[in-house]
């Protein structure tokens, strides 16, 4: 008995010594080619000492001086005046510190990741907050986020959670980050870091990427260059309000902070509940802009971020501006004979479908009540399905049923289901009547998937949903929350909609959704997993777009991008016309569709669409699933914009190129290529050539790889809005 406690002991011993090693020491988190290196100890804090490439060691950056004493999570009462917080609370008796001495940590293995995980309590109060470290195997970035719970015996306020920070060198450092506006999103901003503090933010409540996007690149060795340099790219995963911040203090360091933006935001947390903050997304590489995108795109194909992952998206005509709220059975019918005429794959019936005692003939009624309009659709969505199939086509249709309109059934029977004050002037937003659901609420969470559920269950041959989002929060109340957890509102709506759309893809994971916020105001990896793609914007002019889908391409892969032919003039940039062919060249660099009325449009248009559509689908494979290289950025304002995509055995590419400027006597530089071997030969093939003329001068020649990336060729550009589309093999 004796010999076996002492082996009983021993083993114990021996797991105490295991554990204690596994946490009471340095800690390396580790990618294929990056790394991230922390410190613990027992009874102390978590800190931060590195994140780059796998070249460093920490005892290494000890003797080159580091004194590595930031803290990773840093939180309030523990810091100084300089370093400021990642996380506070307010504890159930009204105290506001928070002192985190590690306890644990753990490393597990899940499947294509290895998950480290850091588990700290408060000194005094029962307070427990993990940090998380998700690093994958296969693609250079590295989630890390928080859970926070505690065992006092009230709730807690969680005050600041942010969901991660990093700390990296003061230099010549640059920031890169996206903004913009209805139908002008992700203009690009590039500025050098300073003393002081860069706050980013988002407060609209429902969509969090109209304004500023909740992603940022920084550059370590300089201005932004597109495929060298130092680079950390930083994409926090949430659909809500966010917060970004960039502290410049007398440290020497930067430090990077990102999470769900505080403002009205203090999270009342019962005993015993997890709050689990978004992922923040992180990658580094060598290879400037360029290499953080081609990993986010990666990532994004696949691990999971993109719902569609490596699969391609069909070509698609939207019926929104080419007849609007004016749908009707003749004209959706029409308009599918039109685009398979084309050679498209899918239809998707828009707005305007809906509504029984109040019909959707404008934007002031009848979000929620969706009932077919049989006064519109006498024969019903079946005879739609009925017409695609013998067309050979698939058939989609949008909502968008987050919304109501104080105008519909659904708000004359459920009032209580909208945000708002009691006794406060409801506001509303579009049409003069639009509100916003609650969807903290679990009825109204019922209620949105049933949206979606019975559509499915009575036309089980909809292929394609258009999800749409048109309204941000104006009424900041919940009559379904108590008034102690009201400042739960922006953090629990968000909560609420990804806990619907986990339960939508569970029954439905082949349907085909796509993320709609007024154009561009959910393109976010908080919400993409559960959507096969975004609509880039409500803008469909040409030339605009050239910018927002060069800024999306910064973070967001080909396959997620909605791009549509518009038709011209174009009315939301002063009636500016621009070629059949560049429209066409510029939607085929993503997912392509189209979005207008067919039967005006002339021959040439249906002509060069019909190419188009025909070249694009052998092209397809290699825009939506390779890899990207911008070659030329329009918002250099030189004239030009060039991008191009290369699959990876570097087989196989397809290039882009658009004149954006015309002017007299204007200098057209060599197009210099990117990602080809430079020792394999390469064929040019004009595609998408103008209707009625001859390839260029380029079509069937050769060249080497280490040619075309070093030297490059001149590309014939010389009328306004000139373009042209290049196949390489």
């Amino acid at each position: 008995m004796n010999s076996l406690k002492y082996i009983f002991t021993l083993v114990a011993g021996l797991f105490t010594a295991i554990s204690t090693l596994a946490w009471n020491g340095d800690i390396t988190i580790q990618t294929p080619h990056t790394q991230m290196l922390l410190h613990a100890w027992e009874g102390g804090d978590l800190r931060m000492a590195y994140y780059g490439d796998r070249t460093a060691t920490l005892q290494q950056l000890r003797d080159a001086g580091d004194d590595l004493n930031f803290s990773a999570m840093p939180a309030f009462g523990t810091v100084d005046a300089i370093e400021a917080p990642a996380l506070q609370v307010q504890h159930a008796d009204g105290d506001l510190n928070l002192e985190l001495k590690v306890d644990n940590v753990d490393t597990r293995d899940e499947g294509n990741a290895t998950v480290t995980v850091v588990t700290m309590t408060d000194k005094l109060q029962p307070v427990t907050v993990r940090v998380f470290y998700k690093a994958y195997k296969r693609v250079d970035v590295i989630e890390t986020w928080t859970e926070i719970s505690h065992q006092e015996k009230k709730a807690i306020v969680l005050k600041r959670y942010d969901s991660g920070h990093l700390t990296f060198r003061q230099g010549n450092v640059w920031l890169t980050h996206l903004h913009g506006n209805w139908a002008a999103e992700t203009e690009s901003t590039q500025e050098r870091l300073t003393p002081g503090m860069k706050i980013i933010r988002n407060t609209d409540g429902a969509r969090n990427s109209h304004l500023d996007a909740p992603e940022l690149m920084l550059s370590l060795d300089g201005q932004p260059q597109e495929n060298t340099g130092r680079t950390i790219g930083a994409a926090l995963c949430w659909s809500g309000n966010f917060e970004l911040r960039i502290n410049t203090n007398s440290h020497h360091v930067h430090h990077l902070y990102a999470g769900i933006d505080p403002l009205s935001s203090e999270y009342v947390l019962e005993p015993k509940q997890v709050f689990e903050t978004p992922h923040l997304a992180l990658t580094y590489t060598d290879e400037g802009m360029g290499g953080v995108s081609r990993t986010f795109h990666r990532w994004a194909r696949t691990e999971g971020m993109l719902h569609r992952g490596m699969k391609t998206g069909d070509i698609l005509l939207n019926s929104w501006e080419g007849i609007y709220f004016d749908i009707t059975e003749e004209r959706i019918v029409q308009m599918m004979d039109d685009i398979a005429k084309f050679g498209g794959e899918l239809f998707v019936m828009d707005d305007g479908w809906f509504g029984d005692k109040y019909p959707r003939n404008n934007d002031s009624s009848s979000l929620g009540d969706w009932v077919v309009d049989r006064r519109k659709l006498p024969n019903g969505i079946k005879a739609l399905t009925d017409a695609a199939r013998q067309r050979g086509i698939k058939f989609g249709i949008w909502i968008e049923p987050e919304m109501s309109n104080t105008k519909s059934e659904l708000f004359e029977k459920h009032p209580e289901w909208v945000l708002q004050t009691k006794g406060r002037e409801l506001k509303q937003g579009r049409g003069g009547t639009q509100v916003v659901l609650d969807m903290a609420n679990p009825e109204v969470q019922d209620f949105v998937f049933r949206v979606v559920d019975d559509l499915m269950t009575q036309y089980p041959e909809i292929a394609y949903i258009k999800w749409d989002a048109n309204a941000s929060i104006q009424n900041y109340g919940s009559l379904y929350l108590p008034k102690q957890k009201q400042s739960n509102i922006y953090v629990d709506y968000h909560l609420g909609l990804i806990k619907t759309l986990k339960r939508i893809r569970a029954k439905y994971p082949d349907l085909v959704i796509q993320d709609c916020a007024s154009g561009g105001g959910r393109a976010n990896y908080g919400l993409l997993p559960y959507f096969d793609e975004f609509w880039v914007s409500d803008n469909n002019d040409a030339l605009q777009r050239v910018y927002i889908q060069y800024g999306t391409s910064y973070f967001f892969p080909s396959n997620a991008m909605a791009q549509h032919i518009g038709g011209v003039p174009y009315w939301n940039t002063g009636g500016r016309i621009t070629p059949i062919k560049f429209r066409c060249d510029v939607a085929m660099s993503g997912r392509l569709g189209i979005e207008l009325q067919p039967k005006h449009m002339t021959d040439e248009e249906r002509a060069q669409c019909t190419q188009a559509f025909a070249d694009y689908k052998e092209l397809r494979p290699i825009v939506q699933t390779g890899n990207l290289y911008r070659l030329l950025s329009p918002f250099s304002r030189d004239g030009l914009a060039s991008l191009m995509y290369v699959d990876d055995a570097q087989s196989h590419a397809v290039l882009f190129i658009y004149k954006v400027d015309n002017y007299c006597d204007q200098p057209i530089p060599r197009l210099r290529m990117a990602g080809l071997d430079p020792d394999r030969t390469y064929t040019l093939t004009e595609r998408n050539v103008k209707t009625g003329q001859q390839p260029c001068s380029l079509n069937g020649k050769q060249f080497t790889g280490r040619f075309l990336m070093s030297v490059g060729i001149e590309v014939p550009l010389r009328d306004d809005y000139a373009s042209r589309v290049f196949e390489l093999k």
